[in-house]
C-alpha cells in the first residue's frame, strides 16, 4: 500500500532504545541555521569554476557490539566505508579516498588490522584509495576488546553533473536498490529487542534460511558507488537518497519544497532479519519504516520514461513509489 511520508510518526521504541531521531532532526535545523550548507547527505566545496569535492564522515554505531561477539571485524571494516560512500555518490560524486580513525582502550593489533583490511578491501570495491588513518588509545575510557571506528570519505563532482534534486516534479518515479539487511542502522532498538526477548545469536530460525541471527545481523552494508555510476553513465537521475538512520524520511531530503513522497512499502523486498526482529519486538509497521530501511537501500528518483533504462542497467532496481504534491 502506498504511503505519504508526512503521515510517517517518530519512533517510541528506539527513543526508549536510547536514541531520539527527533532531536538529531532539530540539532541539525539548528546548525543548519548559521551554515544553510548543512543538512545534505554530503557536504559541496567549490574547488574551482568546474568542479566541487564533496565530503562526509559517518560511523557503523552499536553495530560493534554484535560484531564483536560474532567475531566479524572485516565487515565491519566494509560497513564503515559503505555508510560514508554511499552518502557520498548521492550528490553524483566520484569517491577519491577515505580515512579512518580507531580508538581504544588498548591495542590489540590483530583486531585493528582485520578491521583496517575489510576497509582497504571495500575502498578497493567503491573505486577509491584508503589514504590514511589515526589510531587512538585511551586506557579507561574503552574497556578492551571494546572500540570504536569512525570514517571520512572524499570525491569530487563537476558542476554540470551535481544532482540537487531541484529538477525533480511530481509525478516522477522513485526505483530502490535491495539493502543487504540492516545495513549499520538502528542497532540500538535491535540490541534491546534481543536483551528483552532473550534471542540467541547462535539459533537458526527458519526464516533465516541457515544462517545464523547473528550472522544475518552482522551482514555487511552493500556498497553502492559502482551500481550507481553505471546509472549515472546512461540515464539522466534528478535525485538520489541512501536510506540509513530515520529509514524512509531520507527520501524527503532530496526532494524540493512543496513535494513529498509515495511509497509502495509492498514492493520492497524486505530481508528475513529483519522480518524477524521486527516481530521479536511487536514494532508496529510504521514505526519499523521510521527506524529501519526494511530493505530499501538506496534511491533513483527518474522520470517514468526512463523506469527501463535503469533496470537495463540494474536488474536488481524496482519501482518503489512516487513523487507526488505536499498537502
Amino acid at each position: 500500500m502506498s504511503q505519504p511520508h508526512n503521515s510517517q510518526p517518530l519512533a517510541p521504541a528506539y527513543t526508549r532504545a536510547g536514541v531520539d531521531i527527533a532531536a538529531g532532526e532539530e540539532l541539525v535545523e539548528k546548525i543548519r541555521a548559521s551554515n544553510p550548507s548543512i543538512g545534505g547527505f554530503a557536504g559541496l566545496y567549490p574547488l574551482d569554476d568546474e568542479r566541487f569535492l564533496v565530503g562526509c564522515t559517518d560511523g557503523v554505531g552499536t553495530k560493534i557490539e554484535l560484531s564483536l561477539q560474532m567475531n566479524r571485524l572485516e565487515e565491519l571494516g566494509q560497513d564503515l566505508v559503505a555508510m560514508s560512500v554511499n552518502d557520498l555518490i548521492v550528490c553524483g560524486a566520484r569517491p577519491l579516498f577515505f580515512l579512518d580513525y580507531f580508538a581504544c582502550g588498548k591495542l590489540d593489533v590483530e583486531q585493528a588490522h582485520r578491521v583496517i583490511h575489510g576497509i582497504q578491501k571495500a575502498c578497493q570495491a567503491s573505486g577509491c584509495v584508503l589514504l590514511g588513518g589515526e589510531t587512538a588509545e585511551m586506557p579507561g575510557f574503552y574497556q578492551p576488546p571494546k572500540f570504536d571506528i569512525a570514517g571520512f570519505a572524499v570525491g569530487e563532482v563537476h558542476r554540470v553533473a551535481l544532482i540537487d534534486g531541484q529538477s525533480v516534479r511530481a509525478g516522477d518515479v522513485m526505483m530502490g536498490l535491495p539493502s543487504t539487511g540492516f545495513h549499520a542502522n538502528g542497532y540500538s532498538l535491535v540490541r534491546k529487542i534481543i536483551a528483552e526477548q532473550q534471542l540467541d545469536l547462535k539459533s537458526r530460525p527458519e526464516i533465516l534460511q541457515g544462517q545464523s541471527l547473528g550472522e544475518a545481523l552482522t551482514h555487511p552494508t552493500a556498497l553502492y558507488p559502482r551500481a550507481v555510476q553505471s546509472v549515472l553513465n546512461k540515464v539522466e537521475v534528478k535525485a538520489m537518497a541512501h536510506i540509513t538512520g530515520g529509514g524512509l524520511r531520507n527520501i524527503q531530503r532530496v526532494l524540493p519544497k512543496g513535494l513529498t513522497h509515495r511509497v509502495d512499502k509492498s514492493s520492497i523486498p524486505c530481508p528475513p532479519v529483519i522480518r524477524y526482529i521486527a516481530e521479536a519486538g511487536n514494532i508496529p509497521e510504521e514505526e519499523a519504516f521510521t527506524v529501519w530501511n526494511m530493505g530499501l537501500g538506496y534511491v533513483f528518483i527518474v522520470d517514468e520514461k526512463n523506469i527501463a533504462a535503469v533496470m537495463k542497467e540494474l536488474p536488481q532496481a524496482f519501482v518503489c513509489g512516487e513523487i507526488v504534491q505536499a498537502e
